[in-house]
C-alpha cells in the first residue's frame, strides 16, 4: 500500500514561514545583550510589539473578555520568563548554541502533557527525549569525567521548559477567543512582568544606545507577528504536529550563528544532531505495528 502524503494547511505554512524567521533572531539577541540587560529588553521588546498588535487590530481590540485577560496574563508571564532566560543565558554562550539548546523543550512538550493532562506519552517520544537528553549531555561538553553545564547552558535549559509550558497554554486556551487581543495581553502582561522584575534581580536601565533600541523595536515587530500567528495557527493544527513545525528553529539559528562566525565545535554539532534527532523522532509515529497486525490477520486467514 502507498504511503498518503498530506499537504500542510495554510496555517502549517504560516508556522514554517514564522520558525524560519525566528531562528535567525538568536544572533540579534546576541547582540543586543551587549547593550541592555536580559530584563529590560525583553520588557521593551513586548511594550514594543504589544503596540504594534494593538495597531494592527484596531477597533477589534474593544471587547476584552475574562477569559482573554486571565488566560493571555497567564500565557504573558510564561512567555516572558522564557525569553528573560533564554536572554540572560545569551550573555554566556553563542547564538548558535542557544538555538541547539533551545530546541530541548520540543520533547518536553509530551512531558508536559502528561502531567497537565494525564495523556502518557507515545514510545516515540520517550525515544526523542532520550535522544535530545543525550545531545544535551554532548553539549555540555564532557570532559575528566564530570559534565561542565555552564550558567549560560543552564538558564537556556530553564528558558525551554517555560517555552514548553507557553506552547501547551496556547493550545489550551486559542480557540474561543480573538488572537489579536488576547495576543496583546500576553505582549503587554509578560512587558511589564518584565520590567518589573528587575529591581528584584537587581538590573538597572541601561543608558541609552541605538543598538538596543533598534534590537528591540525589529525583534518586537517579530514578536508580534510570531504571537499572531502562534494563536491563529494553533486553533487548528495539534501543539504535536506545532512543536514538530518548530523544530527548525535551532538549524536555522546555528546557519545565522555559524555565517556570522560562531565557532561550532564536533562535540557541539554532535549534540546538535542528537537534538534534532531527537526532536523528529519524538513527533513520528510508525506504521510497522499496524502493518504487522494486518499481516497477522492474512495469515489467520490463508
Amino acid at each position: 500500500m502507498k504511503q498518503r502524503f498530506s499537504v500542510p494547511t495554510v496555517q502549517e505554512f504560516a508556522l514554517i514561514g514564522v520558525t524560519a524567521l525566528w531562528g535567525g533572531t538568536f544572533l540579534v539577541l546576541h547582540e543586543a545583550m551587549r547593550f541592555a540587560g536580559p530584563l529590560f529588553f525583553v520588557g521593551m521588546r513586548f511594550l514594543f510589539a504589544g503596540a504594534f498588535v494593538a495597531l494592527l487590530a484596531g477597533k477589534r481590540m474593544f471587547g476584552f473578555t475574562r477569559r482573554e485577560i486571565w488566560a493571555g496574563t497567564l500565557i504573558g508571564v510564561v512567555l516572558s520568563t522564557g525569553y528573560a532566560l533564554q536572554s540572560a543565558g545569551l550573555q554566556y554562550i553563542s547564538s548558535s548554541r542557544s538555538a541547539f539548546i533551545t530546541a530541548f523543550y520540543v520533547p518536553v512538550v509530551p512531558i508536559f502533557q502528561w502531567l497537565i493532562f494525564r495523556r502518557a506519552p507515545h514510545l516515540m517520544s520517550w525515544i526523542g527525549i532520550g535522544l535530545a537528553f543525550a545531545g544535551l549531555v554532548l553539549l555540555a561538553g564532557p570532559a575528566a569525567g564530570h559534565l561542565t553545564l555552564g550558567h549560560g547552558e543552564f538558564l537556556t535549559v530553564l528558558a525551554t521548559l517555560a517555552i514548553a509550558l507557553e506552547i501547551i497554554f496556547i493550545s489550551m486556551f486559542a480557540k474561543g477567543v480573538d488572537s489579536r487581543r488576547i495576543t496583546v495581553v500576553q505582549l503587554v502582561s509578560g512587558g511589564l512582568m518584565a520590567l518589573c522584575v528587575m529591581p528584584v534581580a537587581g538590573e538597572g536601565v541601561p543608558g541609552f544606545s541605538w543598538v538596543w533600541i533598534v534590537c528591540a523595536l525589529v525583534l518586537g515587530g517579530l514578536s508580534a507577528l510570531v504571537q499572531l500567528v502562534m494563536n491563529w495557527a494553533q486553533k487548528s493544527v495539534s501543539a504535536t504536529k506545532a512543536t514538530l513545525i518548530y523544530a527548525g528553529e535551532p538549524v536555522w539559528g546555528g546557519i545565522v550563528g555559524r555565517l556570522a562566525g560562531d565557532a561550532l565545535p564536533p562535540t557541539t554539532l554532535l549534540g546538535a544532531a542528537f537534538i534534532i534527532a531527537g526532536v523528529v523522532a519524538s513527533e513520528m509515529r510508525p506504521t510497522w505495528r499496524r502493518k504487522a497486525s494486518s499481516a497477522d490477520r492474512i495469515g489467520q486467514t490463508d
